[in-house]
């Protein structure tokens, strides 16, 4: 299967996953979508992620976070950059998603970062996705 876009199939798995109330997800392996579910852990929208290794590219299992009444925390994740359409943002131009209570995780020369940390370091990127 040829797959030009990973990261939004990354997203749409999670999509999925979240909808459905499951507990975790498996996505193929690879180091930028560690450092967004990094991002996505650190901000509070997963309970945790694991990497698992196999014969090929390896497994990154994402466990989901729900409310103590099964309620979502995440209700809604967009890849807002895409490959025809690249999103970039310059330092002063990043702002708050939904006044602090969602994020958007971004491309940057200090890695692969929210919005809040992009804000407090002062660079821009390009905007991966937005995540409430």
């Amino acid at each position: 299967m040829c797959m030009t876009d990973t990261v939004a199939d990354m997203l749409t798995r999670i999509r999925n996953a979240n909808m459905t109330g499951q507990e975790s997800v498996d996505i193929p392996l690879s180091r930028f979508k560690v450092a967004i579910a990094r991002v996505l852990k650190n901000e509070g929208f997963i309970k945790e992620f694991k990497e698992i290794p196999d014969e090929r590219q390896g497994t990154l299992r994402v466990y989901l976070k729900y409310g103590p009444m099964k309620q979502r925390v995440i209700t809604q994740i967009r890849r807002d950059s895409k490959s025809g359409r690249r999103l970039y943002k310059k330092a002063g131009e990043i702002k708050n998603v939904l006044s602090g209570i969602g994020i958007a995780i971004y491309s940057t020369p200090k890695g692969i970062i929210s919005n809040k940390e992009a804000h407090k370091l002062h660079v821009g990127g390009e905007l991966i996705c937005t995540v409430w």
